[in-house]
């Protein structure tokens, strides 16, 4: 399997999955020419593209999925209530691309296997997703303020996983965003910050092998890449795991493909 972060952040969000035969991307939160142009950048055919699985239905992660879907015919998988909530945004789709799913459900894409998962994030049904192929697996989870069971469940076990480090808690508090925005951001069903996605790390660091962990959906306003990375590392050390002997730690970028990672 091969998995890279093709953009992460506030501002846009898509990654992309490729097996032997299947490829997907998880969101397209960017428009459709800067999709192209990061996949073109990463050597992969946008046109091949098998599926866009799509997590919820905030613009930063499905910009592009109509134009990408109408130019390239591909299909967009969601659940019924993601769909309702973004159909009027993303123009008009080929009736048999509209691939309604639910949630919990398992999805088969050539030799890819898709689980999803719930996720506690204010939009209409989010999901995160463990994708499968002989026996390696890769999980994307952003977007939630509470580090859940369910999730925990669903991603301990994959070899990469990009997790959300949104924020750091008194750069939000301090910011310049209005109250109610903030009060949002911290809540249950907002986003995680860097403290938390630590916690989260330690609580999934339970093999003996250690895992490819990518921060990611930095907020802009609100984090900084060297202060994410630093605070969750400074989680880990606390607890006795070690950045190169646990765990592998890196960041994804905004603005460009990164964290370009090949499973044999």
């Amino acid at each position: 399997m091969i998995f890279c972060s093709l953009y992460s952040g506030s501002s846009g969000n898509s990654i992309f999955v490729r097996s032997d035969s299947g490829k997907v991307l998880i969101d397209a939160g960017l428009p459709g020419k800067k999709i192209d142009s990061a996949l073109s950048e990463i050597g992969q055919n946008p046109s091949e593209i098998d599926g866009i699985f799509i997590t919820h239905e905030h613009s930063d992660h499905i910009k592009g999925i109509g134009v990408l879907s109408r130019k390239y015919n591909i299909p967009i998988y969601a659940n019924e209530a993601t769909w309702n909530a973004m159909e009027n945004q993303v123009g008009k789709i080929k009736e048999e691309n509209i691939r309604i799913i639910d949630k919990r459900s398992t999805i088969e894409v050539k030799d890819l296997e898709v689980k999803c998962f719930n996720i506690p994030h204010d939009a209409a049904g989010p999901m995160g997703y463990t994708i499968r192929s002989k026996g390696k697996s890769v999980s994307v989870a952003t977007d939630f303020g509470t580090f859940t069971e369910e999730i925990k469940e669903n991603i301990k076990d994959s070899e990469v996983i990009l997790l959300e480090s949104n924020h750091d808690i008194q750069m939000l508090k301090y910011g310049p965003y209005p109250y109610p925005l903030k009060r949002r951001i911290l809540s249950e069903i907002g986003h995680l910050s860097n403290e938390d996605c630590g916690k989260a790390i330690v609580d999934i660091l339970t093999g003996d092998e250690p895992k490819k962990i990518i921060l990611g959906h930095l907020s802009n306003t609100n984090n900084h890449p060297d202060l994410a990375f630093q605070t969750v590392l400074n989680v880990l050390n606390d607890n006795n795991i070690k950045d190169g002997r646990d765990v592998y730690l890196t960041l994804a970028d905004r603005h460009k493909p990164s964290s370009y990672i090949e499973l044999k």
